[in-house]
């Protein structure tokens, strides 16, 4: 078995251990440039709108390369459809010079393949620069970089695919959380503040991006519960009797019972978060008066951003706390009412907490 085959099969059976999708691309550009024995290899997907082919992935610059589809050896690999392979580029009258003078690089070999969808519809060019030991590429290397196409255009569909899925769910999940709009006095922008502050705290706790995600969606959905509240205890502006309070308490485990027992890791997530997040530090929280860390680390992160929330939003009952009362509130509460290390997290990135606020304003 040939070096560049065992390298092939060793890296692209690796990418099934790699969840990031962009790292498995860059992994594979990376992969193409050293079994083609290549200085570059870019990779560029086409902008539909802008009719424009940009470097998903281009090596030699930190800036996004910008072509007219129907510009330079990229645009005439997409428009055509065919593989184009030049010895000298600044021979070649396709060839634009732009991009080098604006990079600093010096082009001299092409090898460019278009990228063909399951459709077979043209969504972008793989090209790559320069051959190395020599000044042009063979037939070996464009049979590699077919192959190399292959994987790379796979994980190009699974992107597309992954993100219209995930389009999809959060609309659902937003869909769901709204139910409760036309019962509750809070809003749909308190349900997408809620999960990103959570998501934010989540990120400065240094949980893992997937985890961080799921948190922002699944805290969404805390209140889900308070659709099996009654009307007359839910719209009350005056206080609740001790019967009415205990009712009301009860949307934490309405809320689990209808996200419980799904197969994913976030309906899990939302489920343990609708559960504990009105649960307090000290125990004297609810439905099960858990204390301290034996409160989910999903439950604890929740409840300090949908207080903070709470306070800062005006309701038929109150008015808007100003954020320095809210921080006052916050840390006369840290221990008591929320973990003291999560409070702490989320005080010191209040800034960041605040634009959030104001970006998604009632």
């Amino acid at each position: 078995m040939s070096d560049k085959l065992k390298l092939l099969l060793k890296v692209t059976s690796q990418l099934t251990l790699e969840k990031d999708i962009n790292k498995n691309l860059i992994t594979l550009t990376g992969l193409t440039k050293t079994l083609l024995n290549a200085d570059i290899c870019s990779i560029f997907l086409h902008d539909e709108i802008k009719r424009e082919l940009w470097s998903f992935i281009a090596y030699q610059t930190d800036h996004t390369i910008r072509i007219p589809d129907d510009k330079g050896i990229v645009g005439f690999v997409f428009q055509n459809n065919e593989i184009v392979n030049i010895k000298d580029a600044y021979s070649d009258a396709r060839f634009d010079r732009i991009t080098d003078q604006k990079t600093g690089y010096k082009t001299k070999s092409i090898v460019a393949i278009p990228i063909i969808n399951s459709d077979n519809k043209p969504v972008g060019v793989v090209e790559v620069l320069n051959k190395i030991d020599r000044d042009f590429f063979d037939q070996e290397d464009i049979d590699l970089l077919n192959h190399m196409v292959f994987y790379i255009n796979s994980i190009i569909e699974n992107t597309a695919l992954y993100k219209r899925l995930k389009k999809a769910q959060e609309e659902i999940i937003y869909k769901l959380s709204t139910v409760t709009r036309y019962k509750d006095p809070e809003t749909q922008n308190h349900i997408i503040r809620v999960g990103l502050f959570s998501a934010l705290l989540a990120e400065k706790l240094g949980l893992r991006r997937e985890e961080v995600e799921n948190i922002r969606l699944a805290a969404s959905m805390h209140d889900i519960g308070k659709v099996g509240i009654p009307d007359k205890i839910l719209l009350k502006l005056t206080n609740l009797s001790d019967e009415e309070w205990s009712i009301m308490k009860t949307h934490t485990t309405i809320g689990y019972e209808i996200l419980k027992g799904g197969d994913s890791l976030l309906s899990e997530i939302a489920a343990i978060i609708a559960l504990d997040h009105h649960e307090k530090w000290d125990g004297t929280g609810y439905p099960n008066q858990k204390k301290g860390e034996n409160i989910s680390l999903y439950g604890r992160i929740t409840a300090i951003s949908d207080c903070f929330d709470a306070l800062t939003s005006d309701r038929p009952y109150k008015g808007a706390w100003k954020y320095d009362d809210v921080i006052e509130e916050l840390k006369s509460k840290k221990g008591i009412h929320f973990d003291p290390h999560l409070c702490d997290i989320f005080i010191k990135n209040i800034d960041e907490i605040i634009k959030i606020k104001d970006l998604h304003k009632d």
